[in-house]
């Protein structure tokens, strides 16, 4: 989620995303029909000129990117709070997002197909790399400000320290490739999945016991801190087109787009592997050899490198999430962009961005590519990771400081 200027309760953090100014009663309406414009003629170039999925898949972005906005669902401050003050809401709303996804993904999984289309869940190794890259990740959070999902909603609602943040972000991502054969290199164990070591039914309660205590853990260290614990209902609204929507709506919501990604893709929701895929055709076209590192020279990597960008499910999607975002706040009426960024926090930002970048692409994906996406696969490697990025932000958040962020 973004940053917010002023240290406030987290009882109105739940009431009021941390990207808002007051509610107004009006609405702005540039972006809304800007947002509209571009996503009705993106729907109709997609369907036309690539397929009927792929614009299908371009409006789960859209969608996304409204649920993200409208119920302020970040990782990034749902940890930070946890972290600093044990309130643990937006955790026990992460939990209730990935137990949904998982009661849908894994009978899918097991079976492989779904409507004649075979599906394939995100499993990777486990290694130093998902270690070390997931630990920067969780550093880049806190610094840049948001994750994946954060940075692209953040970005398209109208936040322009954020815009750095994704600039800095795609610049780590293309770094990463670069160097992706040596993190290759270094120990790792074979991928692991819940789902073909135990089966279906055990692996959904493995992961569901593992959820339910981690919720548990949650509302034990909020109640001894402050006495009670907050629902992941307790920010609701019902102007639903404007928000703020409770958070269960965005864990609900989510785990619905990451359900269609899969069905309509055929494997699920990631992020980051546009930024790398945006940045080495940015960095090719001006004059680097990006085509030569190894990275980019497989198979499937070239054939991505030489493709139109609008072939790319994930780069297709991200773009959704942007001009979601964008109409949401519009409708919210909270679009004003502020372009004054102090020199520390744009530092903040553009450090914050590279980690993350780089973290992601050693690591298998982000928040939602190798968290997300991974567990809801039943992939170990998504538990690693959440454990070495959790482990980040805390250092993340000791770290803001001195760039003149607030705890």
């Amino acid at each position: 989620m973004t940053e917010t200027a002023v240290s406030v309760p987290f009882a109105a953090i739940v009431t009021t995303p941390s990207h808002a100014s007051p509610v107004r009663p009006d609405v702005n309406l540039g972006p809304i029909v800007a947002a509209g414009l571009l996503v009705a003629l993106g729907t109709i170039y997609l369907g036309r000129e690539i397929s009927a999925g792929q614009a299908l898949l371009f409006l789960v972005g859209v969608f996304a990117g409204g649920v993200l906005y409208h119920a302020a669902f970040g990782f990034t401050s749902s940890w930070r709070s946890f972290i600093t003050a044990g309130r643990g809401a937006g955790l026990r709303a992460q939990m209730l997002m990935l137990a949904l996804t998982c009661a849908v993904f894994f009978p899918l999984l097991g079976r492989g197909q779904i409507f004649g289309q075979a599906v394939r869940g995100s499993v990777s190794p486990l290694g130093v790399s998902v270690v070390a890259g997931a630990f920067l990740f969780g550093i880049g959070m806190q610094l840049g400000g948001g994750c994946a999902s954060g940075t692209l909603y953040t970005a398209g609602g109208g936040n322009t320290r954020m815009v750095l943040t994704l600039i800095a972000f795609i610049a780590g991502s293309v770094i990463g490739t670069a160097h992706m054969p040596w993190w290759a290199a270094t120990p790792a164990a074979r991928p692991i999945s819940l789902i073909t070591t135990f089966g279906v039914w055990t692996a959904l309660a493995v992961s569901g016991a593992l959820f339910a205590s981690i919720t548990i853990v949650t509302v034990v260290i909020e109640r001894r801190r402050h006495g009670g614990a907050i629902g992941v209902l307790t920010n609701g609204a019902s102007r639903w087109l404007r928000g703020p929507w409770p958070l269960a709506a965005g864990a609900v919501s989510l785990a619905l787009v990451n359900i269609a990604t899969l069905v309509l893709a055929g494997r699920p929701w990631g992020v980051t592997s546009a930024f790398a895929l945006c940045g080495a055709k940015a960095l090719a076209a001006l004059g680097g050899d990006v085509a030569t590192w190894p990275y980019w020279s497989t198979a499937a990597q070239a054939a991505s490198l030489r493709a139109p960008i609008a072939t790319d499910v994930t780069s297709v999607m991200d773009v959704g999430i942007i001009l979601g975002a964008l109409g949401a706040a519009g409708l919210a009426g909270r679009f004003a962009p502020a372009w004054r960024v102090s020199p520390q926090s744009a530092a903040a930002a553009i450090f914050g961005g590279l980690l993350l970048g780089y973290g992601a692409r050693i690591a298998y994906g982000c928040n939602i590519g190798a968290y997300f996406s991974g567990i809801a696969s039943g992939s170990l490697h998504g538990w690693l990771w959440l454990v070495a990025a959790f482990i980040g932000n805390i250092a993340g958040t000791r770290l803001r400081p001195v760039f003149g962020l607030s705890r």
